[in-house]
Parts: C-alpha cells; structure tokens; sequence
C-alpha cells in the first residue's frame, strides 16, 4: 500500500529532503506531494519523477488546504514559522502527523494535550539549528550524566557562512538562508544567557562588540556573538543546576565588529519606513544617517561619524559593498532602512551558481564526575554542492526527511508536541546523518569553565 507524504512548500531548503523521499520511494512504497503556490518551478528531475505529485496551493483557500491535507498519511511543512499553527491545527482535526523545522511557538505549545490525546506527532525544530543542535547536544549529554556526570557548563554555536573556496569578498560573508533574518539579527530584545551563575544581558547597541572566538581544526578561527535567548535551553536539555549557559550564532572572525558599523548608523532598523525609498541612490541611503554639512563628502562624514580611518579595513569594506554609488537606486517603495540595507547586501553577498556554502556547529560540554572537572568540545562542518545543493539544505532538510520516515515506520512513537531530545529520535538520526558525512568530532579539553575576558569584545 502506497503511503502518501505531503510537503507544504518548496522553498531553498528542499532540495536534499526531495531527492531523499524521492530516492527511497520505490523501497518505501511512497508517494510525495509537492503543494506549493508555484511547483512547476521546481527542477525537471523532481516534477517529473514517477512518485511525485505536484499541486498549486494556496495556504489561504481553507478548503482545499484541507482537502489537501486529508489525503496524506503525514504532513511536513515548510512554509514559513508564521504559518504552522495553521497546518498543525488542520492536522489536529484530520488525525495527521505533522513535522517542522521551525521553533514551537505558545500556539504549537497550546495544541500539546489535544495532540497526545490523539496520538499524534507534532515533530518540530527537527533541521539544522534548532535541530541537529538539539540531536548532537542531547546525545552528549546523556552520555554524561549515564556515567554519573553533573552538567556545569553548555556552550552551542552555529553558523551559515561560506566555503573557504568561494569566500570572494572583504566580508568574509555570503547569504546561505533568509536575508531579511541576517540584517534584523539580535533585534528585539537583550541577549540573556548564565555566566557562572549570574544572568548576563547584552544591550543591542552592544551585541556585535561582545564575541568568543572558536578553533576549528582545518578550518581556522571563527567568532560567536550572543544570540537573543540562551535560556530556553534550560528546561529543553535539564540544565537547571548549570552554571553557564550560553549560544550565539558563528562568523569569520572581523565580521560582527563590521556589522556592527551599520548597527550604530541605524540601517538594520526595521520600526520605521522611509517615504521616498523608491528611486533613492545608494549613496542618498547611506546619507540619511549622517549629520549635515555644506562642504564634507558622505565618504567624509561616515568617517568622522564612525571613527575610522580610510585604511581601516572596515573602510574596504563599505566600499566594496558600492554604498556610495550615486548610479546605483533603490526599487522598494516605502521601505524600512532593514529593507533597503538587505537589497545593498543581496548585490553583493547572493551565492553565485557554482559558489559552495559552509555550517559550522560547535559545542562545548562542562561536567563534572566523581569530584573531578571535565570538558567535552564537539564541532561539525558541512559544504555545500552548489547554490541549489547547500549544506544550509542539507542540513535542514535531511533531519526533516529522516524524522518524518521515521514516524511513518512507526519507529518514533512517542506522541506530544515535541522537538528531538529523546533517544528515540537522536539515535537513529544522527546515525544516518554521520553515514552522509554529517558528523561531529569530539575533543577531551582542560574545564576552563566560562572565560569572560573572551566575551569582553
């Protein structure tokens, strides 16, 4: 009997979940349904591969979003976060098994007793970073605390960044995911996190000035600057009595003090738009952020604005990225600085065709065992193929793919809302993932405990 999945949009992070349902369908007895608003755009050797469906959908028609849904035996949705808890409400009432990549939100949450009742599985946060994070941190440490371990310490970053051999710019940067979530990165809060004890906050103003640096062998130094909410990791992984616990996002070490540049003019501010955006020069842009003078040059005063000299590499680097060009003109009507920033950033920072991506994790693990201090580093790097092959896709899609067969084979079982710390789910997919050379190398280091004076930026 042919057993139906259906995926609910068909976006840059697809590719390697496609061609691993596709690819196991004729063993599996599968059938895949593409829904999407625009399917047919999707490579000839998905449309036209005999166990795949193709379906125009919009999420808005009720109707046949449901009757979409009803004919699948589970359901996986990759449309953006903002439009699970639409999915999942559908597949609640229609008796569906459900996985995302996405973070559970208070409206996934609120759908827990309803779920367990039903016996269904509401797998989220099962890609890369929440993810594969979750799977490889959850595998570490109950490994430790199986040996009688206490966790002091737990440190995770992750970043999307370039292959070595396609890093082509001063910036050391190119886009691998959603733009829009690189340039509004940090916003909305201070980052909160422990540090030996004590709740740490970083102000935004301040996020980009505070970074750890990071060894990875082969690769080089890298550098992690706070994410928004390292605390919601406690009840997720049982790190109630930890003394330090901390994530933050990776970049090519120079990138954050940078990016901090356009931080303190103001253009990663998304609350605001600017009237006359559509048509306005690049150079115009950058102006707006600049106090008025009848003689100096906008090259002048960001100079004296920012304080920096015109051999400073963070010079170099604005230039480079053609702020200043007068020929060059915004399309977007009404636009936030955010906006307009994203579009200077994508001429710049998009992957060419043959460019290879890169995603670095790293986690440090401190505990503590028959009264003597130890420290577990961990850290895993994955290349892309190409610009439709990323290791971004790859390793998103693939955990999503794995789980999601998992569950159909009955070999998940456990019903709830959830994401994958349970060994039931970790085991089998970090396992499959190291045989497609995703795989993390561990290292036995000297407890330091957490270095502030790496954090003092």
């Amino acid at each position: 009997m042919t057993r139906k999945i259906l995926v609910v949009g068909a976006g840059k992070s697809t590719s390697y979940m496609l061609d691993y349902f596709l690819n196991k369908s004729q063993d599996e007895n599968l059938e895949i349904t593409i829904a999407d608003l625009n399917p047919h755009a999707l490579p000839d050797a998905i449309k036209k591969h005999p166990a795949c469906k193709l379906v125009v959908l919009d999420i808005f028609d009720e109707k046949d979003r449901k009757n979409t849904i009803d004919g699948a035996d589970i359901v996986v949705s990759m449309l953006p976060a903002r439009f699970h808890a639409t999915i999942a409400k559908d597949c609640l009432a229609l008796k569906k098994n459900l996985v995302t990549a996405s973070y559970v939100n208070d409206e996934m949450k609120a759908l827990n007793t309803e779920v367990e009742a039903a016996g269904l599985i509401f797998m989220n946060e099962i890609g890369l970073d929440p993810g594969i994070d979750h799977m490889s941190a959850m595998q570490i440490i109950d490994r430790i605390r199986d040996k009688g371990g206490n966790m002091l310490l737990f440190e995770s970053f992750t970043g999307g960044l370039v292959a070595p051999e396609s890093d082509t710019n001063k910036w050391n940067y190119k886009f691998t995911w959603n733009p829009r979530n690189v340039v509004l990165a940090g916003q909305g809060g201070a980052a909160k996190f422990i540090q030996e004890g004590t709740y740490k906050y970083i102000p935004y103003h301040k996020l980009f000035r505070r970074t750890e640096f990071l060894d990875v062998e082969g690769y080089g130094t890298f550098e992690a600057y706070a994410n928004r909410d390292s605390l919601n990791y406690q009840e997720a992984y049982g790190l109630h009595n930890a003394l330090t616990l901390y994530r933050g996002t990776i970049r090519r070490v120079g990138f954050s003090k940078s990016w901090n540049m356009f931080v303190q003019l103001g253009m990663t501010d998304d609350s605001y738009v600017i009237e006359n955006s559509e048509g306005m020069s690049y150079r115009e842009f950058t102006n707006l952020f600049l106090p008025y003078s009848p003689t100096d040059s906008v090259e002048l005063k960001l100079r004296h604005y920012l304080k920096i000299d015109q051999d400073d590499s963070n010079w170099s680097k604005l230039v480079e990225l053609d702020i200043f060009n007068k020929n060059k003109r915004c399309t977007l009507k009404k636009a936030t600085p955010a906006q307009m920033l994203q579009k200077i950033l994508e001429d710049q920072w998009t992957l060419a065709e043959d460019d290879k991506d890169m995603i670095v994790m790293y986690h440090k693990f401190g505990y503590e065992i028959k009264g003597k201090k130890e420290q577990i580093d961990a850290n895993m790097v994955v290349l892309g193929e190409n610009r439709s092959f990323t290791a971004m896709a790859k390793t998103v899609g693939l955990p999503v793919a794995m789980a999601t067969l998992l569950i159909l084979n009955k070999k998940i079982t456990t019903p709830g809302v959830q994401i994958p710390i349970k060994k039931e789910v970790y085991e089998p997919i970090l396992r499959e993932l190291a045989s497609l050379n995703v795989v993390f190398k561990e290292y036995n280091v000297p407890y330091l405990g957490y270095n502030p004076d790496s954090v003092a930026g």
